[in-house]
Formats: structure tokens, C-alpha cells, sequence
């Protein structure tokens, strides 16, 4: 499986942007997806993750704190797609984001190159 990113840059404090993950190379229907984000000297932590089309519980969603209610994670499983809209940008959200995919049934993990993302104040 193969994962591309697009849709980092730079915004202002309180700003908004859609980040993008496009799929390749699998059945993206039995791919849990999510992403991650990295901060200078922080470790990778989660940000959001929905569940596969294939599971019990598709499509669920789940959030860090830290972006509940600013952050929206959606799939489109017709275009392979993942998408997270960021609204209400925080110089705290500053990282480089990664979209990350794990097989339902292997649970092998996927990740993309990463994206940019800065929020100035």
C-alpha cells in the first residue's frame, strides 16, 4: 500500500486547512486509516483514526483531546481517500502530519512521506 499526503503549508493562528492521503496498492475499504503528527523533538502521536468500511464499526472516528471539536477526519472509499479538515489552527498544532494505514485482517502498518504543516501566531 502505498500513501500519499498533500494539503500541509503554512497558515495563521486560527486558520483551517484539508489534508489529503490518497491510497494506492490495496483493498482501501479493509484499511483503517489515520493520522499522525511529529513535532520537532516530540514523539509521533496519534491525531485521528477511522475505521474500515470492512470492520463492525466502520467508519467510527476517534480524536486526540487536543483537536476534538477543531478536527474532522473522513474517508471516501470510492476515491480512496482520506481526508482531515483543520479548522481553528493552533501554533501548538505545528508538526509534520503522516498518514498512517493498517490492514484490518494483517494489521500491517503503512505510512506516507508526511506533510508540513505550520501554524504561525
Amino acid at each position: 500500500v502505498q500513501l500519499v499526503e498533500s494539503g500541509g503549508g503554512l497558515v495563521q493562528a486560527g486558520g483551517s486547512l484539508r489534508l489529503s492521503c490518497v491510497a494506492s496498492g490495496g483493498t482501501f475499504s479493509v484499511l483503517h486509516m489515520a493520522w499522525y503528527r511529529q513535532a520537532p523533538e516530540k514523539q509521533r502521536e496519534l491525531v485521528a483514526r477511522i475505521s474500515s468500511a470492512g470492520s463492525t464499526s466502520a467508519g467510527s472516528t476517534n480524536y486526540a483531546d487536543s483537536v476534538k471539536g477543531r478536527f474532522t477526519l473522513s474517508r471516501d472509499n470510492a476515491k480512496n481517500t482520506v481526508y482531515l479538515q483543520m479548522n481553528s489552527l493552533k501554533p501548538e498544532d505545528t508538526a509534520v502530519y503522516y498518514c498512517n494505514a493498517e490492514s484490518l485482517f494483517t494489521r500491517a502498518k503503512y505510512w506516507g512521506q508526511g506533510t508540513q504543516v505550520t501554524v504561525s501566531s
